[in-house]
């Protein structure tokens, strides 16, 4: 588990551009199960990818006219239990940090894994998250 000191500052990055940090597996019962609208869901990380690539990916995907209703953050190597039910909601994809889930009433309709996001720069995920909302939004 990381030190809160050390990760604050990274769960910052999407808090102040409106998510709301999952801490606990009933908090992310209530935001995903059976939910209507929209919801993304991010699974933070340490790693140079969520820093350089995922959390600037998602920021610069909000831009856009469409977005998702509800924008919902857990972070890996942190709050272990809301990761975790988290990933059971984004089966059969394997755990995977960082990620990125978009759900439609309950039903998750769009995934990036760290593969997608590894290697590639903040437009392209951007991007690829705006195709998904036009699409689902």
């Amino acid at each position: 588990m990381y030190p809160i000191e050390l990760t604050a500052p990274m769960a910052a990055e999407l808090n102040n551009i409106g998510f709301e940090s999952l801490t606990t597996s009933d908090a992310v019962d209530q935001v995903l199960d059976n939910q209507e609208g929209t919801t993304l869901v991010v699974v933070n990380s340490v790693c140079g990818c969520a820093a350089a690539n995922a959390r600037p990916g998602v920021a610069y995907s909000l831009q856009g006219e469409k977005r998702p209703e509800k924008l919902v953050t857990v972070f890996a190597g942190v709050d272990k239990a809301a990761v975790d039910k988290a990933r059971e909601y984004m089966l059969p994809y394997p755990a995977s940090s960082p990620s990125i889930a978009l759900f439609k009433d309950g039903r998750l309709v769009h995934f990036l894994e760290r593969h997608h996001i590894e290697g590639r720069s903040a437009q392209i995920i951007a991007d690829n998250l705006k195709m998904a909302y036009e699409r689902f939004c």
